[in-house]
């Protein structure tokens, strides 16, 4: 036998393996890998097909009559001719031609105040704001003389409050309002948003009634925009940071009320079983075995929103709502651009700092 003679039966060829995890296919059967030294002879389905195509062809076509419509292609013209106004290709642009004008009245950014004496009845002269001083102007002007009725020069003497940094200590006050809005609009909005999305949390909420009115209420409160909801605020509660706190904060609820209701739903369940098998109630589980969770994220949420509603509230405040928004719809109105330049630096250094603070925050949490 060849047993015998040391030589080993050669052993039956092993079945095809089967992948561990891959064990389906696209038609629910087993796979399995080819036998060494034989040729596998497969083929990868097409990823798109031909609907796929006449999707993205339709998807196209209106996105062309709705650029048509909003004069995305007058957009793209004027801003290629800019672009060659900038590079010597094109004599004129009106992009350029408009933006020059604006940011020359806009420099340089304006730091002082000047106001008329005879308009501050109360002015103590012995003891000025810090930093000012008076002065006086001459002006040559032509009048009527009553006796002679004869056109005559006369100098005119006004005399002005001069406050250096006047106008930068206003915006600063300003700004704080601002602030200030920001906060409690954001502060308001979480506890308005915290029962909401308890409520609109499928595992949380008492029955279906209450989780089709939580969810309703958020998509109302999301879909007024802060600018309308200032507008009727303002009739109601008169020009003042009253209107843009709740205009803030009721928008952002709505925000707030989705993220944090989504965020319990998606929660990892085994913590939330572990108190349940011990006895403890929906509020504890919600207490001790979801906030943990989810705390990161909601720190995250809460500063993006507090970040949106510092911009928001310069916005609102351009109908009347508080904030900076209406000292800059002000000056404006009365073409100060150097003092709405001073303003615009102002918004960007509180945003930039409030950014720089929330990356830190989220570092520290996240």
């Amino acid at each position: 036998m060849e047993a015998s003679a040391g030589k080993m039966p050669h052993p039956p060829p092993k079945p095809h393996s089967r992948l561990p995890h891959e064990g389906r296919t696209a038609m629910n059967r087993t796979a399995y890998l080819p036998t060494p030294g034989t040729h596998a002879d497969w083929k990868l389905e097409q990823p798109y097909r031909a609907r796929h195509l006449l999707i993205a062809l339709a998807l196209l076509a209106a996105l062309l009559y709705t650029g048509q419509r909003t004069e995305m292609d007058q957009m793209v013209a004027m801003t290629g001719q800019a672009v060659g106004k900038l590079l010597g290709l094109s004599p004129e642009s009106q992009v350029l031609r408009g933006l020059s004008r604006v940011a020359e009245s806009m420099w340089p950014p304006a730091l002082g105040e000047r106001e008329e004496v005879a308009r501050l009845p109360g002015l103590d002269r012995e003891h000025l704001p810090m930093f000012s001083h008076i002065e006086v102007l001459e002006n040559r002007e032509q009048r009527l003389d009553a006796q002679s009725l004869q056109w005559a020069t006369k100098v005119v003497r006004t005399e002005y409050l001069v406050k250096p940094v006047g106008y930068l200590w206003t915006v600063f006050v300003k700004m704080v309002e601002t602030v200030e809005i920001a906060i409690w609009g954001t502060l308001l909005s979480v506890l308005l948003s915290i029962p909401l999305a308890c409520l609109a949390a499928r595992n949380y909420t008492p029955n279906r009634l209450t989780y089709t009115l939580a969810r309703g209420s958020i998509s109302l409160l999301r879909s007024a925009p802060e600018l309308i909801v200032a507008l009727f605020l303002v009739l109601a509660y008169g020009f003042g940071p009253i209107a843009g706190v709740l205009a803030l904060s009721l928008h952002a609820a709505g925000f707030l009320g989705k993220f944090y209701a989504e965020d319990i739903e998606n929660a990892d369940n085994k913590p939330q079983e572990a108190l349940e098998a011990i006895g403890a109630g929906k509020l504890k589980t919600l207490w001790y075995g979801v906030l943990p969770q989810v705390l990161p994220q909601y720190t995250a949420y809460t500063l993006y929103i507090l970040d949106r509603n510092v911009r928001m509230a310069t916005v609102i405040g351009l109908v009347g709502a508080g904030g900076i928004g209406q000292e800059l719809k002000g000056r404006f109105d009365m073409f100060q651009y150097g003092h709405v330049a001073t303003i615009l630096i102002a918004i960007f250094i509180v945003v930039f700092l409030l950014d720089q603070f929330s990356a830190r925050v989220r570092a520290r949490l996240l």
